[in-house]
């Protein structure tokens, strides 16, 4: 499993196909592959592409107004949320999945239910105890959430972990349902993990990579580093999707 999860998609994603035919190319000394390596390099890299790739990933989970989500009995913000570490003292220097933060804290604070749950996903840096999910309730308090509103899962490394722990804390509390806040482009999949690990959850999908009521402009046809990140990263999604469907 861990090959197909993991390994496998590094050669079925566009910077995977690129280094095989290049190699291949030099292998064979032929020019074919090096050109096919070219054209999915350009393809790959340029917005109108990635763009579009993206607005299809999220298209299948809209955003969705505050007021409209639940009532649930908590907020469910899944990880990936905060970059590197800052010491004490120091503003919080969050990722660019910020939103899902804001989202949970906005959530709560409008009523929507009545806890605040933050997963443990363990933090780059290896001399902290401390997980995500115990650094973002330190900065939830200090935005107003009171702290005996907020809960911690156990330690997670993925998207399954956090719904495998969140469906144990639901039974454990009682809890019947929630409101699950990610990333448009995360949310397809992750929705699919938790409803599977027989969590009943509302999507709140927040992140939109996609501006549908922009036009293809001239600009849009020229490699830029943001949309080769964007089409792999629908790409990866798609592919994640269909994994935990066939195989999980």
């Amino acid at each position: 499993m861990l090959f197909f999860n993991k390994l496998l998609p590094v050669f079925v994603l566009p910077v995977g196909i690129v280094a095989l035919l290049v190699l291949f190319a030099l292998w064979r000394k032929k020019r074919w592959p090096a050109m096919l390596a070219l054209v999915v390099l350009y393809l790959g890299s340029i917005p109108v592409v990635g763009n579009r790739l993206m607005g299809w990933v999220e298209s299948r989970y809209p955003a969705v107004p505050v007021a409209a989500a639940g009532p649930a009995d908590a907020v469910v913000v899944l990880g990936g949320i905060l970059g590197p570490r800052v010491g004490p003292g120091f503003v919080a220097n969050f990722d660019e999945t910020s939103e899902r933060f804001d989202a949970g804290v906005v959530l709560l604070q409008a009523g929507r239910a009545e806890r605040l749950v933050f997963t443990g996903a363990r933090m780059a840096w290896k001399d902290s105890e401390s997980t995500e999910g115990d650094e973002l309730k330190r900065i939830a308090i200090t935005r107003g959430v009171p702290g005996d509103r907020i809960l911690v899962t156990d330690s997670v490394a993925n998207t399954a972990d956090e719904a495998a722990r969140v469906a144990a804390l639901m039974k454990k509390l009682g809890w019947k349902r929630v409101i699950l806040v990610t990333s448009g482009w995360h949310m397809p999949r992750s929705a699919y993990q938790f409803r599977k690990a027989g969590v009943d959850c509302l999507p709140f999908p927040v992140d939109f990579r996609y501006d549908s009521a922009r036009a293809v402009q001239a600009i849009d046809f020229v490699p830029r580093a943001e949309a080769w990140q964007m089409t792999e990263t629908a790409l990866r999604e798609n592919y994640g999707y269909w994994f935990y469907r066939l195989f999980r």
